[in-house]
């Protein structure tokens, strides 16, 4: 049975990952880039293994860290993860706030740093755990200086909201406090916590930024210190931390090949990210226009992140684990995914936890009157079976609908792509779900294999059946049903596979009729670009969509693989 601690430790992180878009969405300080809660969750991932030896996992912690809020957060939990029990953590939590400090030239008040000094001193002892009233205390304290932050930062005030980071390590350490008082505390919506404080005003602007956002691990002997002083000459928002022999290195920088030449000096670079801070800042808004039903499904929809923002759709995620890492699936890049399997490393998947998609629920419902969940269908998950448990005993007002779409991959993805531009047009909640059920009838979807080893390697086709199939070129098509995913066919090469999936658009759709098709694409992107002209030539009418392959289908399918899923027109193109 796994001890209270590590349980802690998975809790924590997932009551974070499951609010996280809230902290994307009031990202204001130091910049308006929208990817605390991303940058969060990619950071602290580490974490929901506690299995693992203390000291990987804090490697790990540093070697993962994304963003300011990330690198400062990381910096804090490899010293925190060495209590290893509760009567360690008061001496942790001070070392892991010294640490905290430690890496940040430029330390403000009204951050994370703040929420950690507060923590410090909450935990002079071991006594605090003696009873889970004195465990709420301590959160009532730090709620209030989530709170007071707001007017400890200029831009937090003239937005009207607190800091993302720092209200992403309260989430963090409710769940953590949540297992060490037995449950004993309940969990209560953010919602309601920081009600008022967690939508950017619609009057707050700022200036956009331009430059980069850079993560990078080097392999060094300098002095995290000499090195952060030696950065502020390269750019702003730096953090430096030092774990072994590597350096994890966060800045913003106007010009990333110059400092890369410069870094360079330090040791040997065996990491490096960037993020492009115009796109970040110009793509970041306060809120998105509210259909008369919000939309959750699935991220198995091939629906990325980027994809349910510009909609405003919630996305439920599974989880990938790619040789030792471990994350939600949207937060991997189909690059990475790919390039793994070819290497032979290995790939698994995963539902969330029980716990943490009723923690998305929950944070689902807390913002929106009324929810469509378009769920993936219960011959592929258990997540139907899951939120109607959930339903039963917290939907006493019957605000959230749940459909059981007998979809997944592909075909989710263009039922939720149809129903939510159904939603916005619609003047009754009722009319939405009306048309969802239709729809799901008439979805379609062929998924086109290029080998069979990687089904083998799941433990989905036997390894002799895989090798056999690949030595004669086999390509198998598979379709999903209602009751799981068919094999509908078997051909030889792409132009069979192009051909097969025209004849399959040709006989449910009429000759240059409206549909919407989404057409989906693994490592072979370009191919699907040539399948996707020769579609329009033939469907000019037709709505044509590309996306990325659901990670989880990937997962399982391989690289090389590709899908066109469709629905017809159905009255509302």
């Amino acid at each position: 049975m796994m001890d209270d601690f590590r349980q802690a430790l998975i809790t924590g992180f997932e009551r974070l990952t499951a609010w996280a878009d809230i902290l994307d969405r009031i990202n204001v300080f130091p910049i308006a880039d929208g990817d605390t809660g991303r940058n969060l969750v990619i950071s602290l991932a580490p974490l929901r293994r506690p299995d693992r030896d203390g000291r990987v996992i804090a490697r790990d912690i540093l070697l993962s860290a994304r963003g300011n809020s990330g690198n400062i957060a990381s910096s804090f939990f490899q010293c925190f993860l060495q209590a290893g029990s509760r009567e360690n953590l008061p001496y942790a939590v001070r070392l892991g706030c010294e640490h905290s400090w430690q890496a940040v030239p430029d330390p403000q008040p009204g951050t994370m740093l703040s929420f950690f000094d507060a923590l410090a001193v909450l935990l002079p002892n071991t006594n605090v755990f003696s009873d889970h009233g004195r465990i709420s205390d301590v959160l009532l304290h730090l709620e209030t200086v989530v709170r007071d932050t707001t007017e400890q930062q200029p831009k937090l005030r003239k937005a009207g909201v607190v800091d993302a980071g720092a209200l992403g390590l309260f989430l963090y350490f409710e769940g953590f406090f949540h297992v060490l008082a037995d449950g004993r505390i309940p969990l209560r919506p953010l919602t309601e916590t920081f009600q008022g404080r967690l939508q950017v005003s619609p009057s707050y602007s700022d200036d956009l930024e331009t430059g980069y956002c850079v993560d990078t691990v080097l392999q060094s002997e300098t002095n995290a210190a000499e090195a952060g002083q030696m950065l502020t000459s390269l750019g702003e928002s730096v953090v430096v931390t030092r774990k072994d022999d590597y350096l994890k290195i966060h800045f913003h920088t106007q010009d990333s090949e110059d400092a890369r030449r410069k870094i360079a000096r330090l040791g040997q670079v065996i990491g490096w990210t960037e993020d492009d801070l115009y796109h970040q800042t110009s793509s970041f808004s306060s809120e998105s226009r509210e259909p008369i039903i919000h939309i959750m499904t699935d991220a198995a929809g091939s629906l990325s992140r980027e994809n349910a923002k510009a909609l405003g759709i919630s996305l439920l995620d599974s989880y990938l684990t790619v040789g030792d890492c471990c994350l939600p699936e949207t937060y991997f890049s189909p690059e990475e995914l790919y390039s793994a399997m070819r290497s032979g490393l290995r790939v698994t998947t995963a539902q969330a936890s029980v716990f943490e998609r009723h923690q998305i629920y929950a944070s689902v419902m807390s913002r929106h009157q009324r929810i469509l969940y378009l769920c993936v269908g219960s011959a592929f998950t258990g997540n139907y079976r899951v939120v109607m448990d959930w339903k039963l005993e917290h939907d006493l007002d019957d605000r959230l609908v749940v459909l059981d779409t007998g979809t997944a991959s592909g075909q989710l993805g263009v039922l939720t792509l149809a129903v939510a531009a159904y939603a916005f047009e619609s003047v009754e909640a009722g009319q939405v779900a009306a048309f969802a059920r239709q729809a799901v009838t008439r979805c379609e979807e062929y998924v086109f294999l290029d080998c069979l080893k990687y089904l083998a390697a799941g433990g989905r086709l036997s390894k002799t059946g895989a090798f056999f199939g690949d030595m004669l070129h086999m390509k198998p098509i598979v379709s999903p049903m209602t009751d799981g995913a068919r094999k509908v066919g078997v051909v030889r090469n792409r132009e069979e596979q192009l051909r097969f999936a025209m004849d399959a658009l040709d006989r449910s759709l009429q000759p240059g009729g409206k549909a919407l098709i989404m057409l989906e694409y693994s490592d072979n992107q370009p191919w699907v670009e040539e399948v996707k002209l020769e579609v329009t030539r033939r469907y000019p009418e037709a709505r044509i969509v590309l996306h990325p392959l659901s990670l989880t289908s990937g997962a399982h399918m391989g690289p090389g693989t590709w899908a066109v899923a469709f629905l017809p027109d159905i009255g509302m193109w």
